[in-house]
C-alpha cells in the first residue's frame, strides 16, 4: 500500500503531494508577492528582515535561499554578500523560479546570483557547500521534511547556519481570530484577487498540519544541527528558527 501523507488537511499517496504543491504554485506565482502584502498586510517583509538580521551573513560568503520563490530574501541577501559572494536561488517549482529571476534581473542583480530549480530532498550540490541556508515559508511544502533538513545539513559547511521562517502555532489568546481570519479571509482574497480560492485554502490547512515550534526544534536536532532556537514572531503566527553546523 503507498504511504501517504498530508495536503492540507486532505491525505494523498506520499509521491502524489509534490505535483500537487507545484500546481498550487504554478496557480499562484504571477500574484505571490502582492498576495503576500496583502494577505500579510505588509508585515512578512519585516519578518523576513528579522531573519537577514540573525543569518550572520557577511560579505564574500555563498548562500542558498532555498525554497527562494519570488527572490524577497535573496535580493537582500545578494546585498550582503556583494560582489565577492554567491547567492543561489532555489525553488522546485519552475514558475516560481521564473518569477525571481525576472524580478532580480529586473532589479539590476546579475552578477551574484544564480537559479537553481532543485528539490531540498536531494540538492544537487557538493557537500560543506554553503556558508548559509535560508528557506521562508517553504518547508511546510515539503513532502519529507526529515530527509530535506537531512540534504540541507549536508551542503552547508562546518560552522555555517540554517534558517528557517516559517508560519507556526499561535499563542492561544489570537488562536480564535487567526482561525476566522485563515480559513474565512484568506479564501476569499484568493477568489477575489487570484481567482483561486482552492491554493489559499490550502495555505491556511497546509499552516496547521506544520511542526509547531518544539516539534521543528527537535527535527532540526535530530538532523545534528546544533545550538537550535526559535523566536516567535507576531504572537507566534509565524518562527524562526536557527540551528548550526559545528
Amino acid at each position: 500500500m503507498d504511504k501517504k501523507t498530508d495536503f492540507g488537511f486532505k491525505e494523498v499517496p506520499w509521491h502524489e503531494k509534490q505535483n500537487k504543491v507545484n500546481a498550487v504554485f504554478h496557480s499562484v506565482a504571477n500574484k505571490y508577492d502582492f498576495m503576500n502584502d496583502l494577505m500579510s498586510f505588509g508585515v512578512h517583509r519585516l519578518w523576513k528582515r528579522f531573519t537577514i538580521g540573525l543569518s550572520g551573513i557577511r560579505r564574500g560568503q555563498r548562500v542558498l535561499d532555498l525554497a527562494g520563490g519570488t527572490g524577497d530574501l535573496a535580493k537582500q541577501i545578494a546585498t550582503l554578500v556583494g560582489s565577492t559572494g554567491e547567492v543561489v536561488l532555489g525553488d522546485i517549482n519552475d514558475s516560481m523560479l521564473q518569477e525571481g529571476r525576472a524580478r532580480l534581473d529586473n532589479a539590476g542583480l546579475l552578477g551574484n546570483i544564480h537559479y537553481v530549480q532543485a528539490n531540498a530532498e536531494s540538492l544537487p550540490f557538493p557537500d560543506n557547500h554553503f556558508d548559509c541556508v535560508t528557506i521562508a515559508f517553504g518547508l511546510r511544502n515539503v513532502t519529507d521534511k526529515d530527509k530535506a533538513l537531512a540534504s540541507i545539513y549536508r551542503v552547508i559547511k562546518p560552522g555555517g547556519r540554517l534558517l528557517v521562517l516559517e508560519f507556526s502555532k499561535p499563542h492561544d489568546f489570537i488562536k480564535p481570530l487567526y482561525d476566522i481570519y485563515s480559513f474565512k479571509a484568506l479564501p476569499l482574497m484568493g477568489k477575489l484577487v487570484a481567482k483561486d480560492a482552492d491554493s489559499y485554502r490550502y495555505l491556511a490547512e497546509s499552516i496547521r498540519k506544520h511542526p509547531d515550534q518544539e516539534t521543528l526544534k527537535s527535527m532540526m536536532i535530530q538532523a545534528s544541527f546544533s545550538n537550535v532556537e526559535y523566536f516567535n514572531l507576531s504572537a507566534g503566527i509565524v518562527a524562526l528558527h536557527r540551528g548550526f553546523k559545528f
